[in-house]
């Protein structure tokens, strides 16, 4: 049949370790949303499926018509900017929790059963 080969990450094993683990899909948690790259168009993204923000963005873009601008256009950008800061924030600071514990957890040492 099938047989298994373990080997450890430690001391003179680890080059050997290291040569053969990437052949294989590694076995990590990752439970965040965004990277560093993709945090900003995907929170934007997400945020903008909101109806809410979508009427805001409505009221920020009609008020820049000379013909209907009720307010100062800088005005009317504040509340908007101001939610979407506000969110963007707390959705960030979760992810990175996220990313701490998901680290917490991939570092974890953990022991195999060999009969």
């Amino acid at each position: 049949g099938k047989h298994r080969i373990v080997i450890p990450c430690l001391g003179h094993f680890k080059e050997e370790y290291e040569k053969v683990s990437k052949l294989y899909m590694n076995n990590q948690i990752r439970t965040t949303k965004y990277t560093l790259l993709n945090f900003l168009p995907r929170n934007l993204f997400e945020q903008f499926h909101r109806v809410a923000n979508l009427y805001f963005l409505f009221l920020v873009v009609l008020n820049w018509v000379p013909l209907v601008e009720a307010f100062q256009k800088e005005i009317t950008m504040l509340p908007l900017v101001a939610v979407l800061t506000i969110i963007a924030v707390k959705d960030g600071l979760e992810d990175y929790s996220k990313y701490k514990m998901d680290k917490q957890i991939n570092n974890l040492l953990t022991k195999v059963y060999s009969r």
